[in-house]
């Protein structure tokens, strides 16, 4: 007996990467491989998968975090794991929060691809020991508290002081201050250039 799998995955050349790890081993096959996240859903709809491999950030109406609750409350006993090289801190509590049974980095893998493949289906649920640490000018990524990671990632989605006070329950010079203490810790020279490096590199992206 073999497992069957769904791909989602923008890139077609890591596309076809998962699509080799897959045919490479006895205990799956390869049902479908999608370039977005719709896809991946709709084929779970009317065809169940035994495990699903979904990369967040895709093209299309819906993201791979979206995709993936959908699946999971459509069909539970599917399996879902969330691939991706973004370092954004909310990805890996995103996919806790529905369920997700496995996530793994692209970029820093500490496990192969298909061991991770393997636990998953033999009922494991396996996590990154934390995201991946991106320098950001002076300091890193991991030198953000996380308060000024949540400032931080409506900064990027193009809000101004008001409204990230407005979203986060705090004020406006609350605001400042986060963004000011980030830019004196990064070395940036503007809230500009400190959501530009920071969607760039992918420590902060909203969906």
């Amino acid at each position: 007996m073999s497992w069957s799998v769904v791909i989602a995955e923008d890139y077609k050349m890591v596309r076809e990467v998962f699509a080799a790890t897959v045919r490479a081993s006895d205990n799956y096959r390869l049902a479908a491989a999608f370039p977005t996240a719709a896809e991946a859903l709709d084929w779970c709809r009317v065809s169940p998968a035994d495990l699903v491999l979904m990369d967040v950030l895709i093209p299309g109406s819906i993201s791979g975090l979206e995709a993936a609750r959908a699946i999971k409350a459509l069909r539970p006993e599917t399996k879902i794991i969330i691939v991706t090289s973004m370092p954004e801190l909310s990805f890996l509590r995103q996919a806790r929060e529905i369920g997700v049974d496995s996530f793994w980095y692209k970029e820093v893998q500490e496990q192969p691809l298909l061991e991770i493949m393997d636990r998953t289906m033999a009922g494991e649920s396996v996590y990154p020991s934390a995201s991946p640490v991106v320098a950001m000018g002076n300091a890193s990524s991991a030198d953000l508290t996380e308060r000024e990671a949540e400032v931080l990632r409506e900064l990027v989605s193009g809000a101004g002081n008001r409204e990230i006070a407005a979203k986060l329950g705090i004020t406006e010079n609350t605001v400042k201050m986060h963004i000011t203490n980030m830019l004196q810790k990064t070395g940036y020279h503007s809230r500009l250039e400190l959501a530009v490096k920071a969607r760039h590199l992918g420590v902060a992206i909203r969906e």
